[in-house]
């Protein structure tokens, strides 16, 4: 199972990736090992591969570990074969018993992922809001969705090819991202030089020269992987004579897991006593994330010199092949951080201005942002007055109503009766035109008399001066009620 378990072995190089901010102190000596006769063998413990989709792809591996064909057919097939896809096809021949318990891994890690995309969609602002399920479903390319009930070759092949992809592509992302944790250092400095005054300016940059010389001031760095550098390991660390330097015996001491190989971890393990030359936590000049990628630029060399199957595993046969060769007697001298710059004066420039192109970006939306601001705080300022007049009107309406203030009452006008509030200067209304005074305080007409027409009008009423030829008749003469019909 070499190969599949150096899959797995090589996924613990995620393991040993730390944070920039938190990189592990030197203090922690891992090559520290007990001689083959005090030593207990204890079960290899389960590390974090830091894949999220570790647990799944242990459980799948340690099932096909159990199949006999399967561990068969591993015997002859190296990393390149397994890359390919050709593995995965005899995933076919596997008991029942086994392919059954994949189908049951593979439900319950589709599972998983839906409950991933429905804590996703809830975090978002519920079910009404529109999710990217093609960009979820990238993440989650080791496994063939469509299909959520079983587990096929195109499973196991999936989830092969996600895993090398993921590690492959590692030590170039993490090259990228110290080259950036390098440049954006340097460019914090020039910046800040930039702030002080010109005697200032001189001190600050002769205390860097200064740090950077003290930094480089170490005893010589060996080789890694190279004889003199096991053999210094084999003395200080294991406590062993150096005149007894032995291969074999050195492997089987640092193979921690006993599995008969070296993965990238234990690898690392081997250089602490090296780094501990160059770099000391307590040191202003020593700058440990700058340690780490010391630590992972030395295990990717040997991994390159000695790995010759390239399954990111040192083999025992691997090993003892190396030990014989020149570059492992009479190796070529190491550079260290310090003599190779991470970065080119172009790539530093080019940096620089994308920070600065990053600026001008921020500050425009920073002022499109503050634009908006202004706007929504006048809108708002609008919404308020208007919210301030809503209620005057309403509290005005609230006022009448307690005062019980009537309402003007409808005018009647009966006959020709004009209200008192009507001057003679105001307009009369119809009937009432050209009538003098002393004619409007006597309007007791009957009411069958008011609507008169035109043929009334010269009607004489009581009083009224008569034409001449009328004489008014005797005071005692009795008054005749008037017939109209008789009227000429």
């Amino acid at each position: 199972m070499s190969c599949l378990k150096g899959l797995l072995a090589s996924c613990l190089v995620l393991v040993s990736v730390m944070s920039w901010a938190k990189a592990v102190p030197i203090s922690l000596d891992k090559t520290k090992v007990k001689l083959p006769e005090e030593t207990v063998k204890e079960p290899p413990q389960s590390v974090d591969t830091g894949l999220h989709y570790d647990r799944y792809l242990r459980e799948v591996i340690d099932f096909l570990e159990k199949d006999q064909h399967f561990r068969e057919k591993l015997h002859n097939t190296d990393m390149e074969d397994i890359k390919q896809g050709k593995l995965a096809k005899e995933l076919d021949f596997v008991s029942h018993h086994v392919r059954t318990k994949l189908d049951e891994l593979k439900r319950q890690e589709v599972s998983r992922l839906r409950t991933l995309i429905k804590a996703k969609q809830d975090i978002e602002g519920g079910n009404d809001i529109a999710v990217d399920h093609q960009a979820l479903l990238k993440q989650f390319e080791y496994l063939n969705h469509m299909n959520p009930h079983t587990f096929e070759v195109e499973d196991l092949d999936r989830l092969i090819k996600s895993a090398t992809n993921d590690l492959e592509n590692y030590d170039k992302e993490r090259h990228e991202e110290f080259k950036k944790y390098e440049m954006m250092k340097e460019h914090e400095r020039r910046e800040h030089l930039k702030t002080l005054d010109e005697e200032d300016r001189r001190k600050e940059e002769e205390h860097y020269e200064e740090l950077k010389k003290k930094h480089a001031d170490h005893p010589k760095v060996n080789h890694p992987g190279s004889k003199d550098q096991l053999k210094e390991v084999w003395e200080e660390a294991d406590g062993l004579d150096p005149e007894d330097f032995d291969p074999k015996t050195f492997f089987n001491l640092h193979d921690s897991n006993g599995d008969g190989f070296f993965d990238e971890q234990e690898l690392e393990a081997l250089f602490t006593k090296e780094l501990e030359k160059i770099y000391d936590p307590t040191n202003e000049e020593d700058d440990m994330v700058e340690m780490e990628e010391e630590r992972l630029r030395m295990r990717e060399h040997v991994m390159n010199e000695v790995d010759t199957n390239k399954d990111r595993l040192v083999s025992l046969d691997e090993f003892l092949v190396a030990t014989k060769k020149k570059e492992f007697l009479e190796p070529d001298s190491w550079e260290t951080l310090e003599q190779n710059q991470a970065y080119t004066d172009e790539e530093m420039r080019e940096f620089e201005e994308h920070l600065v192109r990053q600026e001008e970006d921020l500050n425009q939306k920073a002022s499109d942002l503050q634009k908006q601001r202004e706007d929504l705080e006048r809108q708002q300022e609008q919404l308020n007055a208007q919210k301030i007049e809503l209620q005057q009107a309403v509290e005005h309406m609230e006022r009448l109503k307690t005062q019980n203030v009537p309402s003007p009452p409808e005018t009647h006008w009966e006959g020709n009766a004009v209200p008192e509030s009507l001057g003679h200067d105001q307009p009369l209304p119809p009937g009432h035109q050209n009538i003098p005074p002393e004619q409007q305080q006597h309007h007791d007409v009957p009411p069958n008399q008011q609507d008169l027409g035109q043929e009334h009008k010269n009607i004489p009423q009581e009083n009224q001066p008569l034409p001449p030829g009328h004489n008014s008749p005797p005071q005692d003469s009795p008054k005749m009620p008037l017939d109209h019909n008789n009227v000429p």
